[in-house]
């Protein structure tokens, strides 16, 4: 076992690597150029929306309040009506969220792979994976129950691969001797 403390320097190396390589895929124009196109009148949209001032947190519109509206003629009137919406209003940036799956990757391999000089395959087994879980299994239920685009879904878990791979190539690198 490699004590978690022993790995504090891969754990950030590998969080600015990942986040590194995650501007550049998303700041320019590779794969992700079209994953969230532009809305016409989006200025419209913003400006009704301001005043009403709504917290940060997950909507969904229509919303029936129980069981019985949703089964009620108005409900089923207004999901004809449209739009149907989904929405995420987001507080402002908070960061990365690189550094937490780097500290959950050292502590599973940490656990498995003793200090010294092991294989890249015995540190990406561990770090590898679980690098690759965090960036990218929350991502597949999105497209399966919410409806969101499947293209954006497999050019994510893409990113995922990649991100898992930075984490695998720095903690192979810094892994303590």
């Amino acid at each position: 076992m490699t004590a978690l403390s022993a790995l504090w320097l891969p754990i950030l190396v590998s969080a600015v690597a990942v986040f590194v390589v995650s501007s550049i895929i998303h700041m320019t124009p590779l794969w992700h150029k079209t994953d969230y196109p532009r809305f016409a009148n989006e200025d419209r949209v913003l400006d009704a929306l301001r005043p009403i001032g709504l917290p940060p947190g997950d909507y969904m519109m229509p919303r029936p309040a129980s069981s019985a509206e949703m089964r009620s003629a108005e409900f089923k009137e207004k999901m004809k009506r449209g739009p149907a919406v989904m929405m995420t209003v987001f507080p402002p940036w908070t960061g990365s969220m690189a550094s937490k799956v780097s500290v959950f990757a050292a502590y599973i391999a940490g656990s498995a792979v003793p200090p010294g000089a092991p294989t890249f395959v015995a540190i990406c087994r561990y770090v590898g994976v679980t690098a690759f879980a965090g960036y990218t299994l929350a991502l597949w239920q999105m497209s399966i129950w919410y409806r969101r685009a499947w293209s954006m879904t497999l050019k994510s878990t893409f990113d995922g691969v990649i991100y898992a791979l930075v984490t695998c190539a720095v903690f192979t690198w810094m892994w303590p001797h």
